[in-house]
């Protein structure tokens, strides 16, 4: 593990011994959650701190995504990025040792009878952008998700947004336009076309741009719109009235100047987040150009054009299809 991470050329996060990670969970003893990859326990630091402790699955791989994760987010430092403290790697037990998130995942406030309020909800979606923007072009090195999703977006006390989660994450060179994938990665309902069949276009950070994008759509209402149907893809999550029903309420407000605040918020969120999950990965726009559309008037936001739905149910074939193409980006290119 050092090798790779002197390879990577970061100054690595503080190493704990397995049992050290035992003693700050006290055996393990409060679970805050459960995913793919293993579990997250609350833990105490010597010095009193809480922390949140995420075992992976023990596994006889080489570790990958864990070292993935411990390369990816200690190139990082940014209010919108969680903050990896230290990590454990001792054969197949491995753990990653975080700042503690007292609200926990996104996730959980975006369900029936939703706590927060649009404005506070638009505030979230305004520093997971800067977040995103920081990761693509304010980094040494870029860095591509691959795996924006409502779970993997922390809250602290004060609702200010985290992105976790860099299990997926791949470092590439600025210039670097489209990324070298082997096999497709992330969460149905928010994969990018692109990552499934290369007839839409290479992997790159468009593609989590299009993963914020049905992020944004979810946090305005867009489950409201799917009556007593599991959402399983992209394509039966987002019908054709949700766009439709957009584009004829920002007509309503260019038309009769309504002043619902709560209205203009959630159809500036729909706006860009149709933006955002453009099919093509060019038509998508740049984070920096996202935060300034949520930050500024609706009436400065064009109705973007229809998405074409694609089926994200697709063969390993498609899936595979999706490998090692990668080409330079002009300096001028999002």
């Amino acid at each position: 593990v050092e090798s790779i991470l002197v390879q990577h050329g970061i100054l690595a996060p503080k190493r704990y011994k397995y049992s050290e990670i035992k003693k700050m969970t006290k055996s393990f003893n409060e679970k805050l959650g459960k995913g793919g990859y293993g579990s997250v326990y609350k833990g105490v630091l010597p010095d009193g701190s809480l922390v949140a402790v995420k075992v992976l699955i023990e596994t006889d791989s080489n570790g990958e995504e864990f070292i993935n994760e411990v390369a990816s987010i200690s190139r990082t430092a940014h209010v919108n990025i969680v903050n990896l403290l230290g990590f454990s790697f001792n054969q197949n037990k491995r753990a990653l040792v975080y700042e503690y998130m007292p609200k926990k995942s996104l996730d959980k406030f975006l369900i029936n009878d939703c706590p927060l309020d649009l404005d506070k909800l638009c505030k979230i979606a305004v520093g997971v952008a800067k977040g995103l923007e920081y990761l693509h072009t304010g980094c040494n090195t870029r860095i591509v998700h691959f795996d924006i999703k409502p779970q993997n977006i922390l809250l602290d006390e004060d609702f200010c947004p985290k992105i976790s989660d860099f299990g997926l994450a791949k470092l590439c060179k600025k210039k670097q336009s489209i990324v070298s994938m082997l096999g497709a990665r992330g969460t149905i309902g928010y994969i990018a076309p692109e990552i499934f069949s290369r007839n839409f276009g290479g992997a790159s950070h468009k593609s989590d741009v299009y993963s914020y994008g049905m992020m944004v759509l979810e946090m305005a209402g867009a489950r409201n719109f799917v009556e007593n149907e599991a959402i399983q893809s992209s394509e039966s999550y987002f019908p054709d009235k949700i766009y439709e029903h957009v584009v004829d309420v920002t007509k309503k407000l260019d038309d009769i100047m309504i002043d619902n605040e709560e209205q203009i918020v959630r159809n500036k969120m729909f706006l860009v987040g149709f933006w955002c999950i453009q099919t093509s990965p060019s038509d998508r726009p740049p984070m920096s150009k996202v935060i300034e559309m949520l930050e500024g008037s609706i009436e400065s936001i064009l109705i973007p054009p229809k998405p074409v739905l694609w089926n994200a149910r697709v063969s390993d074939k498609e899936i595979s299809s999706c490998s090692s193409y990668v080409e330079r980006e002009n300096s001028t290119q999002d």
